[in-house]
């Protein structure tokens, strides 16, 4: 079994804002990922969050982690693959250091995304409509 928060702090604290070059942000939006995931894990297998093991965060544990955080906290599926992303970011970074769970690396990988529909524009600004007018070549036909 690998202790999951040696590596963990490694990635966070070296690998994100180092070697990844990562904006704070977004090393805090991982972190805070981690906070939620790790404080899930611990509640549901009954250990504290210091004994977690990286086995312990399979893709059984991820996709309840997952449905947990859009029923539970109401977020939306945009937030939900921040954490997924989050979560495969942490095992690529794994698959270098700790080649006994490439096989676990690979499942978390193919874990898929949630679809988002992107929003459409509803209207456009004066601005806008006048910028489309504007543009050349464009012939505008009313019926």
């Amino acid at each position: 079994m690998t202790q999951l928060a040696q590596h963990l702090t490694a990635s966070l604290r070296e690998h994100l804002p180092r070697e990844r070059r990562a904006s704070v942000h977004t090393c805090d939006a991982d972190a805070y990922s981690f906070q939620l995931l790790v404080t899930f894990a611990a509640r549901r297998l009954s250990k504290p969050p210091c004994l977690l093991q990286i086995e312990d965060i399979d893709v059984s544990m991820i996709l309840a982690f997952l449905e947990h955080i859009e029923e539970t906290r109401g977020n939306k599926a945009r937030s939900r693959n921040a954490r997924l992303a989050a979560v495969k970011s942490f095992f690529r970074y794994l698959e270098h250091r700790v080649p006994a769970v490439l096989d676990q690396a690979i499942r978390v990988h193919a874990m898929l995304m949630k679809k988002i529909d992107e929003a459409l524009v509803a209207s456009l600004s004066r601005t806008e409509v006048q910028a489309l007018l504007n543009a050349p070549g464009v012939i505008i036909r009313y019926s």
